[in-house]
């Protein structure tokens, strides 16, 4: 099945609008779950009312906060940086990279891409994979009920 390029294009936009969505509202349930444990921590006691479990529940997730902060400001950077050039490389490449993926139909039987001394990139096919070779035929088998003589 092959796509138009900008269907394939409205599809990748709509799947970065997804993914924007989801991480902003897991950062809102992370920032409202966060939200008791801040309050705590400024008076600088511990809720009598809170049980075990809840208190417990708040110290994890107030380290996991802590702990994540440095690398999900790091992704966010990094988006930053390489989501402009991504979209660039798609514009340009996206209409060879559709044609290539529908005359491929199986990866494995290919080398990693190799980028030559002048600049090109190629992809090898393996050694031992044979051009195009038929599926090899299925071993026959005796006919009858199915059964196995132990």
């Amino acid at each position: 099945m092959s796509l138009p390029v900008t269907r394939i294009f409205d599809l990748s936009r709509a799947c970065v609008h997804r993914l924007c969505l989801a991480v902003g509202a897991w950062a809102l349930l992370l920032g409202l779950a966060l939200a008791p444990v801040a309050s705590a921590q400024d008076s600088g006691e511990a809720d009598p009312d809170k049980g075990l479990m809840e208190q417990g529940m708040e110290l994890f997730f107030e380290g996991l906060r802590r702990e994540m902060a440095p690398t999900l400001d790091e992704a966010a950077r990094l988006l930053a940086q390489v989501g402009p050039s991504m979209r660039n490389f798609l514009m340009e490449m996206g209409p060879a990279l559709s044609e290539i993926a529908d005359q491929v139909e199986d990866w494995s039987l290919y080398e990693m891409p190799e980028i030559l001394p002048n600049g090109d990139i190629i992809i090898r096919r393996k050694d031992d994979a044979a051009p195009d070779a038929p599926a090899p035929p299925a071993p026959e088998t005796e006919e009858g009920d199915g059964s196995i003589e132990l």
